[in-house]
C-alpha cells in the first residue's frame, strides 16, 4: 500500500508540475509540429502528401511518447541529483526506480494531450488522417513498456555518469530517424534494418501500422506474429532495463555517489 501511494504521489507532482508550465508545454507541441512537417516537406521533395505522411506521422507521434519517457527517466534523476534531494528520494520506502514510474506516467499524460493536438492540427491544416481505431492503445501500451525499459537503462546511467544530456539527446533522435518512422524498415540496407529491428519502439511502430493504417485487428497480429515479437521484444527490454538500474544503483551507493553531482 505503501508503494502504491508513494507512486501516486509522484503522478500528482508530475501532473501539478506540468500544468503549472503548461505554457512550455504547448510551445514544445507547437515546436514537435514544426519539426514533423519540415522533415516531411524535406522527404517529399517540396510537396506534402497525406497519403503518404500519414504513416510518418503515425510513427511520428509515437516517438514523442517515446521521447518523453527516456528523457525524463534520466532528467527527473538529474534533477534530483542537482537539486540534492535524491538521496532522500533513496530513503523512501518505495524503490526510486517505482518513484519514476510514477513521475513517467504523469508525463505520459501530457504527451497523450501533446499527440492529439499534434494528431488534430496535422489533419486540419494538412489533411493527414490517422484512423482511431481502440485496438491500438494496447499495442502503445506494450511499446511504452519496452520503452520504459531502455529509459531505465539511460536512467542508470545517468546515476554513475551524471551528465548524459547529449547521449539522451543522441539516443532520442536516433530512434527518430532509426526505428521506421520515416523510412520504414523493410526499405533500410541490411546491416542498418537489423539495427533498427533492436531498437524499442520499432516493432511497436510496425504492429502499429498495421492495426491503425492497414486494418489489422489483434488476433491477426497475433496470428503473423508480429504482435508475439512486440510483446516478448518488450518484456526482454524491460527486464533487462530493470535489472541495469539496480545494479548502476547500487554502484552508485558503494562509491558513495548517489546524490552527488
Amino acid at each position: 500500500m505503501a508503494v502504491l501511494i508513494g507512486v501516486l504521489g509522484e503522478v500528482r507532482k508530475g501532473l501539478l508540475v506540468n500544468w503549472a508550465y503548461r505554457v512550455n508545454m504547448f510551445a514544445s507541441t507547437l515546436t514537435l509540429s514544426f519539426i514533423f512537417v519540415s522533415i516531411g516537406f524535406l522527404l517529399g521533395q517540396g510537396v506534402l502528401a497525406p497519403q503518404d505522411l500519414a504513416p510518418a506521422l503515425l510513427g511520428y507521434l509515437t516517438w514523442v511518447f517515446v521521447s518523453s519517457a527516456v528523457s525524463d527517466l534520466s532528467y527527473g534523476l538529474q534533477s534530483e541529483i542537482t537539486a540534492g534531494t535524491l538521496e532522500q528520494m533513496a530513503m523512501s520506502t518505495t524503490p526510486v526506480g517505482l518513484l519514476l514510474v510514477g513521475r513517467v506516467l504523469a508525463n505520459m499524460v501530457v504527451s497523450a494531450i501533446q499527440v492529439v493536438l499534434m494528431a488534430i492540427a496535422m489533419t486540419v491544416l494538412l489533411g493527414v488522417h490517422i484512423p482511431f481505431r481502440w485496438q491500438g492503445l494496447p499495442v502503445l501500451a506494450m511499446t511504452l513498456v519496452g520503452v520504459f525499459g531502455f529509459g531505465f537503462v539511460v536512467a542508470g546511467a545517468t546515476l554513475v555518469l551524471k551528465q548524459i544530456q547529449s547521449i539522451v539527446n543522441l539516443l532520442n533522435n536516433a530512434l527518430a530517424f532509426l526505428n521506421g518512422t520515416f523510412l520504414p524498415v523493410a526499405a533500410m540496407p541490411g546491416w542498418l534494418a537489423i539495427i533498427s529491428q533492436m531498437l524499442p519502439s520499432t516493432q511497436g511502430v510496425i504492429v502499429l501500422r498495421q492495426i491503425m493504417l492497414e486494418g489489422y485487428s489483434l488476433d491477426a497480429a497475433w496470428r503473423d506474429r508480429s504482435l508475439v515479437w512486440l510483446a516478448v521484444h518488450s518484456i526482454l527490454y524491460f527486464a533487462v532495463g530493470w535489472l541495469v538500474f539496480l545494479q548502476c544503483e547500487r554502484l552508485a551507493k558503494q562509491h558513495g555517489s548517489l546524490g552527488r553531482y
